[in-house]
């Protein structure tokens, strides 16, 4: 077992007063628009698919005990609003939601967490650097240089929105959602999604992304998928054993 909410109260009570030492790990995402081709919560399927595969990685570990808190949904999403399906909250929201969440786990003794996040707007990285650090929890920051160097070409250089990155990850991990036939249908869209937000642009469409995707989408695999989903499970793996200590 693995997810926290399936437990019962005795059972939380039992990981507390335990011998290995409890970590929690809190996915986070976002809804909004990813192509055509992938689904509005392909954020949170990363994010949730890396928590899943990191507590299975150390179900067996005799010092630490994994499990997986229910994922945040809603995130800072003001640069897709122009696309059916958007659902943005605010910085306030969002920080309010991660600093209470975590307060309230701590509070009862569980202090070793970390926040797992796969929506990369801005505004939306920002909120959590700063509401981890006041929550005093661990933040996986995978746009990091040290942590973004160890991921796909694509992820690195920034055009990888709904791209052959994030939907080779989705079809890995829940590949029916994924409507391959469109996919396949995509040209590559090159697009320094950095640089552009640098230059003011703050939309898709004028990011020149019409169509709520970047990089290339039909280039996206399964097997790219796993690979890089070990890969984020290593970055995780590290980062809950420097919670645990």
């Amino acid at each position: 077992m693995t997810s926290f909410a399936d437990l019962t109260s005795p059972q939380v009570a039992e990981l507390l007063a335990g011998p290995r030492k409890p970590v929690l790990l809190l996915p986070v995402g976002a809804v909004e628009p990813h192509g055509p081709h992938a689904p509005l919560g392909t954020d949170e399927i990363i994010s949730a698919g890396m928590c899943a595969r990191a507590a299975e990685r150390l179900a067996d570990d005799p010092d630490v005990r994994v499990l997986v808190l229910p994922t945040l949904n809603y995130g800072v999403t003001r640069l897709a609003a122009a696309f059916p399906g958007a659902v943005s909250v605010s910085e306030a929201t969002l920080r309010g939601l991660v600093v209470d969440v975590c307060g309230s786990l701590s509070a009862q003794g569980f202090s070793r967490i970390v926040v797992v996040n796969n929506h990369f707007e801005p505004a939306h990285v920002e909120t959590l650097r700063k509401a981890t650090a006041e929550a005093r929890v661990e933040y996986l920051d995978l746009v990091r240089r040290r942590n973004a160097a160890r991921l796909t070409d694509e992820f690195q250089t920034g055009s990888c929105h709904a791209g052959q990155y994030e939907t080779s990850l989705v079809l890995a991990d829940r590949a029916i959602l994924v409507d391959t036939e469109a996919m396949a249908t995509l040209p590559a869209n090159p697009v320094n999604l950095p640089a552009v937000m640098a230059e003011g642009k703050d939309d898709f469409v004028a990011m020149g992304m019409d169509q709520a995707y970047c990089g290339a989408p039909a280039a996206a695999t399964v097997a790219e998928g796993q690979s890089t989903f070990d890969v984020l499970t290593d970055l995780l793996v590290e980062a809950i054993r420097k919670v645990a200590g």
